[in-house]
């Protein structure tokens, strides 16, 4: 049962002869309208003649593949980008590398621009920054095929737009070429410390480095 102090009563608003006209609302509107005309700089260019800038570091337009500073492709194959795409626009078939700081390299990598939104998880998942979304977005194609981006078409994106938006290079990788090794060296062993730090008996069976150690032997029961 609802109490009669519980009761909110909500009494509607006087309108004036001009709100029921809209006078205000329209003088409002014309007053923006006439801002926007004469006050305000105009933000309209004649494309494709005038092209807008573009933030060259954020903007999230086309895909490229980085080269490492030896000119190979960066790319390492562990798949982290396509398992990360929501538009599962990312094909990649992993062969064995034929590089000695490396265990793979992309045979095949494809991109289905028109099938992509453009979320940059893909940029984001990369563990040695090999994949970007760069700030060109004028790409035309007269067929759905042409849309596709192999691993040779996504390395000339990269060599056209290297110099303006050039490779971050993480320092913290497993692959010499594309980083710093020798940190990274230090962080599996102070990870190998604190995993038979925490857990000494259970730990051994498995390495930090995915190696097989010796099993424990079996103590008996005094």
């Amino acid at each position: 049962m609802i109490r009669d102090e519980d009761i909110v009563r909500v009494e509607a608003p006087r309108i004036s002869a001009a709100d029921r006209l809209y006078l205000t609302q329209i003088a409002q509107g014309m007053k923006v309208t006439l801002n926007h005309l004469f006050f305000k700089p105009r933000m309209t260019v004649q494309y494709p003649e005038q092209k807008r800038e573009m933030n060259t570091q954020n903007y999230r337009g086309v895909h490229r593949l980085n080269r490492d500073p030896d000119g190979r492709v960066a790319c390492v194959a562990c798949f982290m980008c396509q398992t990360a795409c929501p538009a599962h626009c990312i094909h990649i078939v992993a062969d064995e590398s034929p590089w000695e700081d490396r265990e793979k390299y992309p045979q095949l990598f494809d991109i289905d621009e028109l099938r992509c939104i453009y979320c940059g998880m893909c940029e984001e998942a990369c563990p040695v920054d090999a994949i970007e979304l760069t700030y060109e977005y004028d790409v035309v194609g007269r067929s759905r095929d042409e849309m596709i981006f192999d691993k040779e078409k996504l390395l000339e994106v990269y060599d056209s737009t290297k110099d303006v938006k050039p490779r971050k290079n993480p320092k913290i990788t497993g692959y010499q070429r594309t980083g710093d090794r020798g940190k990274y060296d230090q962080l599996r062993d102070r990870l190998r410390e604190m995993t038979q730090q925490s857990n000494p008996i259970s730990a051994p069976h498995q390495t930090v480095d995915g190696e097989r150690a010796p099993a424990p032997e079996n103590k008996e029961n005094a």
